[in-house]
């Protein structure tokens, strides 16, 4: 009879990983994201690898919770190797409470880091919303006219159009920036965080009773995709690590940890 592998799981560390998975935290995310979640807590139960063969093992290696398949993103037009040199925008329903009504957010998302730069919900589509919106990005990365010049990508949609928007961008020196005509997926990054938000435990879906709740909603929401959320475009960093250069730290001390704990 060939011996058993001394480093077969036990019984009680396959359960252990079978709870950690599908607790509240980690029950929507695929193992790909959990493993660094913990290593960036210090925590190390298993590898990627590992927690894939005990899902199949439990017959619960396909997708938990509410998320659907990833989708192949095309490739943006535009480049960054640094945040603030590309921003993207754009606006997404959300439901109201009212069968018909909806509320309107309108995010800007950093295409280096992912993050969410800024946002807000209102109650119509309107250029002067936009406007408002991008100053308020600009003075929170504390952006000034001199510096590098920032793209700002959206679709083409009238408010991303509007003569007030375009006035505050030639005002803060921002090179705006459309999708190709008839390239529905041009602005695909954006496209894709609405997705997230969407498939998102706890997400709204039977409507929002006012927009103070949409806007709570958002909050927390941008809270758990700036500082919780391991991307899996970045390496599985959080937009933020990824935004505030913190990316090589944290990927060497995850290597680090894991090298640690397999000894």
């Amino acid at each position: 009879m060939r011996p058993e592998p001394s480093n077969k799981l036990t019984r009680q560390e396959k359960e252990r990983i079978i709870e950690v998975v599908n607790s509240p935290e980690y029950k929507s995310l695929p193992p790909s994201q959990i493993v660094p979640a913990l290593a960036d807590k210090g925590e190390y139960i298993a590898s990627e690898s590992t927690m894939y063969k005990v899902l199949k093992e439990y017959s619960m290696q396909h997708h938990r919770g509410i998320s659907k398949a990833p989708v192949k993103r095309t490739i943006s037009t535009h480049y960054a190797d640094g945040p603030n040199q590309v921003w993207m925008w754009d606006i997404t329903y959300l439901p109201a409470g009212i069968k018909g009504k909806y509320y309107y957010l309108y995010l800007i998302l950093d295409l280096y880091s992912r993050k969410i730069i800024s946002w807000e919900v209102y109650e119509k589509e309107s250029a002067d919303y936009a406007s408002k919106l991008v100053r308020r990005a600009f003075m929170s990365e504390n952006r000034t006219k001199d510096m590098k010049p920032l793209v700002l990508h959206s679709d083409n949609g009238s408010p991303m159009k509007g003569a007030t928007l375009l006035e505050t961008l030639i005002m803060l020196g921002v090179m705006p920036s459309n999708s190709r005509p008839r390239v529905s997926n041009d602005n695909a990054y954006a496209e894709a965080i609405f997705k997230t938000l969407k498939y998102r435990p706890g997400y709204p879906r039977k409507g929002l009773a006012s927009i103070e709740d949409a806007r709570t909603w958002v909050l927390k929401f941008a809270r758990w995709y700036n500082k919780e959320h391991h991307h899996s475009g970045l390496n599985f960093l959080t937009p933020e690590q990824r935004h505030n250069g913190l990316g090589e730290a944290v990927l060497a001390n995850r290597k680090g940890l894991s090298i640690i704990l397999c000894f």
